[in-house]
C-alpha cells in the first residue's frame, strides 16, 4: 500500500476520501492518455507518482456548482498554464 494513503494528511488536503479517489482516478486517466507527470516518476508506479502530485499540491479537484471537474494540472516549469475552454 502507498504509505501516504495511510495518513489523513492527503485526505484532508483534498477535502475527503471520495474527492481524493475522484482526483486520483481522473489524473490517472489524464496521464494514461498522454498528459505529462508534474513530478519525477523515478522508479515509482504511476499511482505513486499521482499521489506525489497531490501531496505537493500540483493538482487539485475544482468544484463547479454541478459537481467535480477534471483534475487541473499546474503547468510544468517552462510551459504556459492550460486554460479552461468553457
Amino acid at each position: 500500500m502507498i504509505e501516504a494513503l495511510k495518513s489523513n494528511e492527503i485526505v484532508d488536503k483534498v477535502g475527503g476520501r471520495f474527492k481524493l479517489a475522484v482526483l486520483v482516478q481522473k489524473r490517472l486517466v489524464d496521464v494514461t492518455f498522454g498528459a505529462p507527470l508534474l513530478v519525477e516518476r523515478g522508479n515509482r508506479t504511476l499511482m505513486e507518482a499521482v499521489i506525489q502530485e497531490v501531496l505537493e499540491g500540483k493538482i487539485t479537484l475544482e468544484m463547479d456548482g454541478g459537481g467535480q471537474r477534471p483534475a487541473r494540472r499546474a503547468a510544468p516549469v517552462g510551459e504556459p498554464e492550460e486554460k479552461d475552454e468553457d
